[in-house]
């Protein structure tokens, strides 16, 4: 009974979250791209300052992905969903996402983060954008409330073809949990 509470809980959390992104009915469908626009403007121009070398990576590749992410975690299992855009270097073209996370570790808290997909190949970059994608066993480790705190993230390749940054933006979190991602298009915006 104590795992279905916590279960319970988690799920009603993700919900919660899940809509207070660009998702929500208020904004038309023009409205919630900008926002998707907007946020991916911004984490580029934060992951520049941060990482300079990372502007030039982008430049190279076949494209990109930009991420905003919620995820909660509660005693053993965590989840979270997210929204985002993938362009493609060469056409200009963007194809709106949306991705999901489940995994499991220790920890409880919310946080708030936002990462950028570097993809190198153009064909690598096609099926991430046409048949959605899986990734397993990102793993993460947190102890931060707001300014406060630290975060163990940062880059990592996710194979040869792929490049994951990851930002923290604020939240607080005590966690250290193993948790795998999907990301798929988003049928309504595209």
């Amino acid at each position: 009974m104590k795992q279905l509470t916590i279960l319970l809980a988690l799920a009603a959390t993700v919900i919660l979250v899940s809509g207070c992104g660009p998702s929500s009915k208020k904004y038309t469908l023009s409205e919630r791209r900008q926002i998707i626009n907007d946020m991916a403007n911004e984490t580029l121009q934060r992951l520049y300052r941060e990482e300079a070398s990372a502007k030039q990576q982008v430049a190279d590749a076949a494209g990109y992905g930009v991420f905003s992410n919620a995820n909660v975690n509660v005693i053993f299992v965590s989840g979270g969903g997210g929204y985002g855009v993938v362009v493609n270097n060469r056409t200009g073209n963007k194809s709106y996402m949306k991705m999901g996370l489940g995994g499991v570790g220790l920890g409880i808290g919310v946080k708030d983060y936002r990462q950028v997909l570097i993809i190198r190949d153009e064909n690598t970059l096609r099926n991430f954008v046409d048949k959605g994608w899986e990734f397993g066993g990102h793993a993460d480790a947190a102890a931060k409330a707001g300014e406060q705190g630290g975060e163990v993230s940062g880059e990592g390749d996710i194979n040869d073809d792929i490049t994951v940054y990851s930002m923290t933006e604020a939240g607080l979190a005590l966690q250290a949990t193993v948790t795998g991602s999907k990301y798929w298009k988003d049928d309504e915006l595209n």
